[in-house]
């Protein structure tokens, strides 16, 4: 992967529930200034929200660097997520679909790896937690003919 050379993170606290709302609305204003269309923007930002609520509610809060990209080819956007909370036991169970230590549905990791082109996750017990999300502009399918 290339890095854009004018390409600078934002990096933004996540500390509380506000943190949260300031988390989606910059994601979703990069993807747009990057020419994410509305369904991959809509992607970009309900990952960034899972990510974002994990590093709160788990990882005791961190931050967020944005990032746009350039390959070259396409631009993209990359999200890694920060905390230096209790780590992740078990990588794997973690990001099983159903598996959840919070009550809720359990497809939080395992959703916002679905949501985006690459994901990656860094974590030890103790050491805290890693997750670099990146999700590339893709193009609009030509129209069909006979349709639009």
């Amino acid at each position: 992967m290339q890095w854009s050379g004018q390409a600078s993170a934002t990096s933004l606290p996540i500390g509380s529930d506000a943190d949260l709302a300031w988390v989606r609305q910059q994601v979703r204003q990069c993807a747009a200034a990057l020419g994410f269309g509305l369904v991959q923007q809509t992607k970009l930002v309900t990952a960034a929200s899972e990510l974002a609520r994990n590093t709160l509610v788990h990882g005791g809060g961190g931050r967020v660097e944005i990032r746009p990209l350039d390959n070259g080819r396409t631009r993209g956007l990359e999200m890694c997520f920060i905390d230096s909370g209790p780590g992740i036991r078990d990588l794997e169970l973690a990001m099983t679909d159903g598996y959840t230590t919070g009550g809720g549905l359990g497809l939080g990791l395992s959703g916002a790896r679905r949501l985006v082109h690459e994901f990656a996750v860094d974590t030890e017990p103790g050491r805290g937690t890693t997750i670099t999300a990146v999700a590339w502009v893709t193009q609009v399918p030509a129209s069909r003919p006979g349709v639009g």
